[in-house]
């Protein structure tokens, strides 16, 4: 029997999924444009070299990068629920160890803060995948748009809460920090409501699917990994900075907050017709599609850096993020067995924020210690960006070109 015929059944429980991860997305997931938005700057505030002033954030990359594998495998054996609290409580750890850690001027502890809040972004990056546990072939390219577009809320709300916190206090932005306190100990309760079945354990001596080298060998799950990796490498590189570049370039906090605002908006506004593009045009087509927008999203950047250049070039890149990244996550979802998902998925998050950790490192390091000044920083930043979009191009269209009939 086929997946479309067990559709009917198998959505029912996938959509009520889809509404709980909708509001983790939403609620939960508000913490990180909220973080994003000022972690730059606070970090430029306790460090003694300007240079390091996204290494924070670099932390929370790295952070998240090493805690997925292991993640991933309680998942694979207690469930995506328990995994799911273990990021939470992970998140509040992280911005109590910052808000501290800001209260007292302490660089060093707060990127220990900043580590732990990694725990919480490696979580919500398995979201998407549990979006696609319990739905049928049609239904699960649509399931993980639905559960991405949940980051419109934390869009709006994230920003805002930046606005209305970062000066709550004497110190700055530790009420930011201690708002995403409790917005982690709240979304918690969430997961009561989670119904995905822990995944069978193979029966003694049964097939437990491919090692970890023959999934990398699979010409699909690469290309997907490579995707996934440089579209989010890439926006993280650029997002990263454009905090730090719209207030180098004389605009107001409130403007970098607004920007950020408008890029989240774009990442996630897609995601409600994301899922039927590439049910009806192919998930190759729409993936390549995203790696021309980010591609238009750099031109714009260095364009010029007026407020309307910064706004135009995060929204393209929110887009482009959006197209590549559910795109190669649906190309992953349908490559590999069950038994093969924690080992396929943990792998996937530990090179894709791999890939962002070392974006996240230089994207500190182009913007303000290349140049003289903040406009030739961001003109170095979003020149970064070509290698990669041809690497991932490349690729793609190798995949297409050794497989015709997938595209």
């Amino acid at each position: 029997m086929t997946d479309t015929a067990l559709a009917p059944d198998s959505d029912l429980r996938a959509k009520r999924n889809v509404v709980v991860l909708v509001f983790a997305q939403a609620i939960l997931g508000a913490q990180m444009p909220m973080i994003f938005t000022i972690g730059g700057l606070a970090g430029q505030s306790l460090a003694t070299n300007a240079c390091w002033a996204t290494l924070p954030i670099s932390l929370i990359v790295f952070g998240s990068m090493t805690t997925a594998p292991w993640l991933s495998q309680i998942m694979q054996r207690f469930g995506r629920r328990t995994g799911f609290v273990i990021g939470a409580m992970g998140g509040a750890a992280g911005a109590l160890i910052g808000a501290y850690a800001l209260s007292i001027g302490s660089f060093w502890l707060f990127l220990v803060g900043s580590y732990f809040t990694g725990i919480y972004m490696s979580a919500q990056g398995f979201y998407r995948f549990a979006a696609a546990d319990t739905a049928s072939a049609v239904f699960r390219p649509k399931a993980i748009s639905y559960v991405l577009a949940g980051g419109l809320a934390a869009a709006i709300i994230g920003p805002q809460l930046v606005k209305v916190t970062s000066d709550a206090f004497v110190v700055p932005f530790m009420g930011t920090y201690l708002a995403v306190l409790v917005v982690n100990v709240i979304g918690a309760f969430l997961f009561i409501f989670l119904d995905i079945p822990k995944p069978p354990r193979a029966a003694p001596g049964a097939d437990g699917g491919r090692s970890r080298m023959e999934l990398l060998a699979d010409p699909r799950i690469a290309v997907a990994i490579i995707c996934a990796m440089v579209s989010y490498a890439l926006m993280n590189l650029v997002m990263t900075s454009t905090p730090l570049a719209v207030v180098g370039c004389g605009f107001e906090q409130n403007t970098a907050a607004d920007v950020v605002t408008a890029h989240v908006l774009a990442m996630f506004v897609p995601s409600f017709f994301t899922g039927h593009l590439i049910a009806r045009f192919g998930v190759e087509r729409i993936v390549a599609l995203g790696l021309l927008i980010l591609a238009a999203a750099g031109g714009v950047a260095l364009a010029g850096v007026d407020v309307e250049n910064f706004f135009v070039a995060l929204v393209l890149l929110g887009v482009g993020w959006n197209f590549g990244f559910i795109g190669a996550t649906t190309m992953l979802a349908g490559a590999h067995s069950a038994a093969e998902r924690g080992r396929v998925q943990g792998m996937n998050d530990l090179i894709v924020f791999g890939g962002v950790t070392v974006a996240s490192l230089a994207s500190g390091g182009l913007m303000n210690c290349t140049g003289g000044n903040a406009e030739q920083g961001w003109i170095a930043v979003n020149l970064a960006m070509a290698p990669f979009l041809v690497l991932a191009g490349g690729a793609l269209i190798w995949l297409v070109l050794r497989s015709p009939r997938t595209a």
